[in-house]
């Protein structure tokens, strides 16, 4: 089995570190917990309940949101940027799927933020003590 140099190695690990900083762009995890600015959507009516991924089932009209890793339980604030405007939200389900998405909201948690009509807003998303 052929090997490859080290030197090709070497590239492709930092190729694959560079890839991952940049992914984390905008994000950050320290002692005040978990922030972040990017951009929320939100889902309701299609997948009301339906089972999350922490396996209670989903209610459109629960302040509640997707993450794709925060802890099932932890609470956030949800800034909409546009108008200021947040809720404090609970994590119960992985998501979102969509590139350059950050966090899905209920849909009572995007009536809130008042980010129906748009669908998809800037935001920032704050990780709140237990």
């Amino acid at each position: 089995m052929p090997t490859s140099s080290p030197l090709i190695r070497n590239g492709l690990i930092l190729t694959a570190l560079f890839a991952l900083l940049v992914g984390c762009a905008g994000q950050r995890i320290d002692s005040d917990g978990y922030s972040a600015e990017g951009k929320a959507s939100y889902y309701g009516a299609r997948h009301h309940g339906r089972k999350t991924a922490s396996g209670e089932r989903f209610d459109q009209h629960a302040l509640t949101a997707a993450h794709r890793s925060l802890p099932f339980g932890s609470r956030v604030r949800v800034t909409n940027l546009r108008n200021d405007k947040s809720v404090v939200v609970r994590i119960n389900d992985r998501g979102p799927y969509a590139r350059g998405r950050i966090i899905d909201l209920s849909k009572k948690a995007a009536e809130q933020l008042d980010m129906l009509r748009a669908g998809v807003v800037p935001v920032r998303v704050q990780q709140l003590a237990d």
